[in-house]
Formats: C-alpha cells, sequence, structure tokens
C-alpha cells in the first residue's frame, strides 16, 4: 500500500468511527429539544387544577381566623358533614348552640348537597341578648330562623352574583355580589366564603337572616 491509499484508508476508518458519535449526539440533542416543549406543557397542565382549585376555594377577611390545621381547618371541615363541621369553628360556637337547641343536627349532616349560610357570633351578638334568649327558647320560632340559612344545593360564588333562592323554611333568600364581596339579602356580608364540608357548601355570614 502506498502513502496515498494509506491516508485514504485513515479517513475512512476515521468517518466511520466518528459518524456514529455525530448521529447519537443529533439524536439525543433531538430528544432534549422534544422533551423541553413536553415537559413544559405537561407542567403548565399539572399547575392549572391547581391554580384552578386555589381560586375556587374559600375567600373573604375572616377566612384568616380559620385554623391551619385540624378539625377545625379547611381541611378537616372538608372532611365532616357540615354540623360536625361548624362545631369545630370557634367562631360559630352560638350558631351550633342553636343547632343543638332545635334539634337539626342530624338534619344538616344527613342533608345532602347543601348551602349553609352560617352566622358568626358576632352576628348573633347583634341581636338584643332579651331578643335572642326569647328565640333560643321558642324552638319552632328557632327552626325557621335556622332553615332559613340553608338552601338544597350547592351553590357557587357565580351564582350568587344575582341569585334568588329558596330555603328549606320556604322562605327567599337573594344574594348579590362579585368577586369576593358578596351580599345576602342586601344586609349580611360574606366574611369567608365557598368554604367545603362533607355534604356542604359553607358561605360565613356577618348578620342573621329573618324569614318574612
Amino acid at each position: 500500500m502506498n502513502t496515498r491509499q494509506f491516508r485514504r484508508t485513515a479517513v475512512a476508518v476515521t468517518a466511520a468511527a466518528v459518524l456514529p458519535f455525530a448521529l447519537a449526539a443529533c439524536s439525543e440533542s433531538g430528544k432534549d429539544s422534544a422533551a423541553g416543549p413536553a415537559a413544559d406543557t405537561t407542567a403548565s397542565q399539572a399547575a392549572t387544577p391547581e391554580a384552578s382549585a386555589a381560586a375556587d376555594g374559600p375567600f373573604g377577611p375572616a377566612c384568616a381566623g380559620v385554623p391551619k390545621d385540624g378539625a377545625g381547618s379547611f381541611d378537616g371541615m372538608a372532611k365532616d358533614p357540615v354540623a360536625t363541621a361548624a362545631s369545630n369553628n370557634p367562631a360559630l360556637s352560638t350558631l351550633v348552640a342553636a343547632v343543638k337547641q332545635a334539634g337539626l343536627v342530624d338534619t344538616l349532616n344527613n342533608a345532602k348537597d347543601v348551602t349553609v349560610f352560617a352566622p358568626t357570633n358576632d352576628a348573633f351578638a347583634k341581636i338584643p341578648k332579651a331578643d335572642l334568649d326569647k328565640v333560643l327558647a321558642d324552638k319552632a320560632m328557632l327552626t325557621k330562623i335556622l332553615t332559613y340559612h340553608v338552601v338544597g344545593q350547592k351553590l357557587t360564588p357565580k351564582q350568587l352574583e344575582n341569585g334568588s333562592f329558596e330555603t328549606l323554611e320556604t322562605g327567599k333568600i337573594t344574594t348579590a355580589g362579585s368577586g369576593e364581596a358578596y351580599k345576602v339579602n342586601d344586609t349580611s356580608a360574606v366574611v369567608c366564603g365557598n368554604v367545603p364540608t362533607a355534604n356542604a357548601t359553607v358561605y360565613i355570614v356577618d348578620t342573621v337572616l329573618m324569614p318574612k
């Protein structure tokens, strides 16, 4: 073999050796390029439900006072039926006492897919003590008032924007608002809304609703 032939052979061998590595590198580069957008899309899709869930979760200034963990937290309340869930929230202790006084614990806990407008302790405190004591002593009146706070379907914030709903008491309540600001019957403001329990959606309100 002369010198020229030797050089040609060496070049061919070198090219044959380098070509597989070059192809492999191109293939790996293609994989990285394809994986990048796919991974980004997957991450975006995975984040979307979480973002949606966060947007649809509890809202309002009084939500800050809800315990971060335990039975009275949002996660804890979501596991219990509504009367039990309310009993674990210190801000609803007067309501819970009234529900027990009226004998409505089992009724509320066994209800299916309802919405409860739950007055805070401060809401009950707006009622003169003598009047409140009179209502608490009158089971029929107390039952009428409490069932007026319950609607027989789960209501979303969107439905509250301009709504009219029949209550378990058979009266009507009206709702209006948007974003995180809603009122019931033009008098009672939602202070912590869209709180899930095992069988109900709860909107905590700052004024007791009175049926006509």
